[in-house]
Parts: structure tokens; sequence; C-alpha cells
């Protein structure tokens, strides 16, 4: 009887390979014959299921990015609209080895991204989403019946993503986590912060 093989299980395989050869060794350790390598299988084999590295690395962007919305997207322990939010914070900023090793990704990714337009456009759709859904949290967070779209909401919106965006690149120079409590400590400040 031949062996049943799932595909979609072998495609997330080979993209858990490439994002731990990108961790390991940046973009450039990504390459066809290293994953085929790491992966086990023969070479013509990737090509099934990846076509080129191409077709590898904008997998593994998108599985960085649905696990990032997936950590999101969860509310977290409580209803509470201020909890939510703290929730999304945190799950966007490197507060364990996890979440650096992720933003090493990323920033392979993002750098790749800027000679693809397909990845960049990927990227762009993930940055209007996630503003519209921060926007959402602070709105209900903040409690004065703002919309989402009102001044004092997006720009804080705006100031949260670049902070984000800037303490995931900042933590590749501190891979032992040193800076987790500055995070930690900002993430208290948005949330004392949000009456005013």
């Amino acid at each position: 009887m031949p062996k049943i093989i799932d595909h979609d299980q072998r495609r997330r395989e080979i993209v858990a390979v490439a994002k731990k050869l990108i961790i390991q060794g940046g973009f450039e350790a990504a390459t066809m014959r290293s994953i085929v390598a790491a992966a086990g299988f023969a070479n013509g084999a990737l090509k099934r299921y990846f076509p080129s590295k191409d077709s590898i690395v904008a997998a593994t962007f998108q599985s960085v990015l649905a696990e990032m919305n997936e950590q999101m997207g969860a509310d977290g322990p409580s209803p509470d609209p201020r909890e939510a939010l703290r929730h999304d914070l945190e799950a966007t900023l490197p507060l364990d080895q996890y979440r650096i090793d992720s933003a090493r990704v990323l920033l392979a990714l993002w750098e790749h991204s800027v000679a693809n337009e397909e990845l960049a456009t990927l990227y762009r759709e993930h940055l209007h989403d996630w503003r519209r859904r921060l926007a959402e949290r602070l709105a209900a967070a903040r409690g004065k019946g703002e919309s989402a779209d009102a001044p004092a909401v997006t720009e804080l919106a705006g100031e949260i993503i670049s902070v984000s965006i800037g303490a995931n690149v900042t933590s590749l120079m501190f891979p032992d986590g040193a800076l987790i409590p500055e995070y930690r400590a900002y993430v208290d400040r948005v949330m004392r912060n949000l009456d005013d």
C-alpha cells in the first residue's frame, strides 16, 4: 500500500526549515541546497512544493506574518479593552527568544521584499491591517467614544507600530534579551498614558 503524504504538512516543514536557516545564518543561509539538506529531501522533491527560492521566501514571510496576526488576534485572558490592547502590544514586541528569532526572520525578509514587489505588497497589506486593528483596540481602550480613525488614535497607532518595528530590529543587536525590560516599560507607559 503506498504511503499517503500530507503535502500541506510537507510545505509547513519546508517553511520551518527555511525559517530556522534564516535565524541561524541570515537570508543567504537559506539556499535551495541547504533547505533540501536540512529538510532531508531529494533535490527534485523540493521543487514539487516550491519551484524557486522566492516561493519559499514568500511562504516563510507569510508564515511569520500569520503567526504575528494570530498572536494579536487572540483577546488574551480578558475581554476588557485595555487588557486586549496590552495583549496586542506585547504580541508585537520581542519579549522572548521566540519573538527575537522571528524578528531576525522578518528583517531578512524585509530586506528581500525591497526588490520583490509581491512580498512588498504582502507586507504593506499586513501593515494596513495591523494599523486598523490597533486603532480599533486603542479607541476601545481609551474609552472616550472616539472612532478608530480619530487623529489622536491613528497617530498613537502609527507611533506604536514604528516603535514595535524599531524594537524588533534593535533586538537583533541584543539577542540575549537585554532590552526586554525596556520594551515592557514601554508597554506600561502606553497603557498609563492612554487617557492623555
